[in-house]
């Protein structure tokens, strides 16, 4: 449930290549990807970040105090579904790593608030290599074989599937 060492400077590097203004992560678990993603941002950068696990809200906001970054970083404990309608934002990066079943809401619910451009990275989209074995049918593994094929065919987006941990989904919005 954690990003891993590698991958956590992989989005560090990302977001300081893209020097995005406006982050939205959906999954926070410790916060660590969000201070990742929070080392790239400009100067008047900001990231948003959801997760409804209240059991880790206060772990959430320690290390976001440590990181040094506490200014840039804004944690909601909520339903994303619910929540993500409410954001008056235009975003450069959307990180998606919540709850799998749910993938392709968050994207439905994100793209239109994602710039031209801009970037929506879904982890853990190979799930442990089950999405490829049409033997695994649990509900998790259908509905990430059905959110890859989605963001495959959606026209407004282009994408690469980096094998990094357990597969990063990077789609650039085109238009």
């Amino acid at each position: 449930m954690l990003s891993g060492h590698f991958q956590g400077r992989f989005l560090a590097m990302l977001s300081g290549l893209m020097k995005p203004r406006r982050i939205l992560e959906i999954g926070t678990y410790t916060a660590y990807s969000t201070i990742c993603l929070a080392e790239g941002l400009l100067e008047d950068g900001h990231i948003f970040s959801i997760d409804v696990n209240e059991e880790l809200e206060e772990r959430i906001h320690l290390n976001i105090q440590k990181s040094g970054l506490a200014n840039k970083i804004t944690f909601i404990r909520g339903n994303a579904s619910a929540i993500i309608p409410s954001l008056d934002e235009k975003f450069d990066l959307v990180f998606i790593d919540a709850d799998k079943r749910n993938y392709e809401k968050y994207f439905d619910l994100v793209i239109d608030k994602v710039k031209k451009n801009g970037l929506i990275v879904s982890d853990n989209v190979l799930w442990d290599g089950k999405v490829f074995n049409e033997n695994h049918k649990d509900l998790t593994t259908l509905a990430l074989r059905k959110y890859n094929q989605k963001i495959k065919e959606d026209k407004r987006i282009q994408t690469v599937l980096l094998p990094i941990r357990d597969g990063l989904l990077m789609a650039r919005k085109i238009s």
